[in-house]
């Protein structure tokens, strides 16, 4: 049997999904691209996009919700200086093509500009970090319903104080076509699943919650008995902890932080100010500082589009360019940002692989796949030893951060006290308050766990979504304020 590469076999689905069946031809790319440079355009792309995605969600043992839809249409982006012009279409004809191209060339005089266009199509390599298969056909509807079910049935029976258990389970198949003014036809066929569950502990009339669950680029058969039964251990525990979990106290202290899912606050607290187009704005507090100190020695982050399977990971990038692993911050000093095609032209840098939108009808922009903080060489519990008294996060609720200034505010939803190095009593209402360089200056210690989440993060900015991944090993951090309750 011969076997056929990744990208082939993702440029061949996506032929047959987006040009076949509307008797679109690669000629209709190039003449569609043509149209727009008989203006002076810098640069323009053609982003093809077929979206199919469902959802399941089951409370009390009963299916509550079920969805189902398919999504399909063209991004056409124009590019002049630093102006961009973008028009979109549902429909895949020859007609709304030329139409959205004659509409977005509008950003530039009329007249042949230096940009030259290409004469054919070369196809463009990507990687091969998931299969191209539609996880959607990966379990019939009674075996999804199943699953659910199987979950529940777990929760249930962990702990008798658990009262409520709801569950969900969604998967998308996205197939992406880049046709780019340059000769780049690139492709990916982008698998997609998630489970969430959360679970209603009750004792002497307190109730209390805990969340759970995961998924990646992968087909349903990824949640195995195995792996159901540690995000059913995730939430029931952290239910069960906050059952026992007193007002949490306030004021500045030392707080370690868990591996894992806590690197959300690495994630917004510093790398959404290291997208490119903060810092070529001049917006975010990293701005013109590449090679200057801005963390602890010791601290070195990366954003890693090239993990096999993870949910932030990419074969190509939303550009048609292969996605990369990018470091951000080595050893405590800035390296660089993360960069699109129109942000690394301006800022004359090379391109990231971190061009990301939500769909075909919205404009890419600089955006994080996967991004953690590498291990150090200290074992988390010396790092808890080594605190007097501070606060021990081991879990994450929401949060938000000002990219300008790099101020955050982060809500636990599992926090612990620290007392003469050992973990005592569970607390409840702690949120940290800090400034995002500032914290990355105060890390003293570093874990030698790195671990990423278990692939539940999505990431929003500018009104688009999009999954992405977080991790980082324990950290302790020196000064941090704790807002409290007690």
């Amino acid at each position: 049997m011969q076997l056929v590469e990744p990208h082939i076999q993702s440029l061949a689905i996506a032929k047959s999904l987006l040009l076949d069946p509307w008797g679109l031809t690669e000629a209709d790319l190039s003449r569609a691209i043509a149209e727009i440079f008989t203006h002076k355009v810098d640069y323009a792309d053609l982003y093809f996009q077929y979206t199919r995605s469902e959802g399941w969600s089951l409370e009390e043992g009963i299916v509550k919700t079920g969805s189902f839809s398919i999504e399909q249409g063209v991004g056409v982006r124009a590019l002049s200086g630093e102006k961009t012009a973008f028009a979109y279409s549902d429909t895949l004809s020859q007609d709304a093509l030329l139409s959205s191209a004659r509409a977005v060339r509008s950003i530039a005089r009329q007249g042949a500009g230096k940009a030259k266009v290409a004469s054919r199509y070369r196809q463009a390599e990507g990687r091969a970090l998931y299969l191209p298969q539609d996880p959607l056909a990966s379990l019939s509807a009674p075996e999804k319903v199943g699953l659910l079910e199987r979950v529940e049935r777990m929760a249930r029976a962990r702990d008798p104080r658990v009262v409520q258990v709801m569950a969900g389970l969604g998967a998308e198949y996205d197939v992406v076509l880049v046709a780019g003014s340059d000769g780049r036809l690139a492709a990916d066929v982008r698998p997609l699943v998630r489970l969430s569950l959360t679970v209603i502990a009750e004792q002497n009339g307190r109730r209390e919650v805990g969340h759970g669950g995961g998924g990646g680029r992968t087909g349903f058969d990824y949640f195995t008995d195995d792996l159901l039964e540690q995000y059913v251990e995730r939430a029931v525990h952290e239910a069960l902890v906050n059952l026992e979990a007193r007002p949490a106290p306030a004021g500045e202290m030392t707080v370690v932080l868990g591996s894992g899912w806590p690197g959300i606050l690495l994630h917004e607290a510093v790398g959404h100010g290291l997208e490119g187009d903060f810092n070529r704005k001049g917006s975010s507090v990293f701005s013109g500082r590449v090679g200057e100190r801005v963390a602890a020695k010791g601290v070195t982050v990366v954003d890693d589009g090239t993990l096999p399977g993870r949910r932030g990971s990419l074969n190509i990038d939303d550009e048609g360019n292969v996605s990369q692993r990018n470091v951000l911050i080595e050893d405590g000093i800035l390296r660089g940002y993360m960069q699109d095609a129109l942000n690394a032209r301006l800022m004359k840098t090379a391109v990231t692989g971190n061009g990301r939108r939500e769909s075909f009808a919205h404009l890419p922009m600089p955006r994080m796949t996967n991004t953690y903080m590498l291990a150090g060489d200290k074992d988390p519990e010396e790092i808890v030893r080594s605190v007097k008294r501070g606060l021990y996060a081991v879990n994450f609720g929401g949060g938000q951060v000002d990219i300008t200034n790099g101020k955050f505010v982060f809500s636990t939803s599992e926090a612990y006290m620290i007392e003469d190095g050992k973990v005592t009593h569970p607390v409840k209402g702690a949120t940290l308050i800090g400034n995002g360089p500032d914290a990355m200056h105060r890390v003293s210690m570093i874990g030698n766990d790195m671990r990423l989440d278990s692939g539940v993060g999505t990431c929003g900015k500018d009104g688009q979504s999009v999954p992405v991944g977080v991790g980082q090993p324990t950290l302790r951090i020196d000064g941090l304020t704790v807002g409290g309750t007690a």
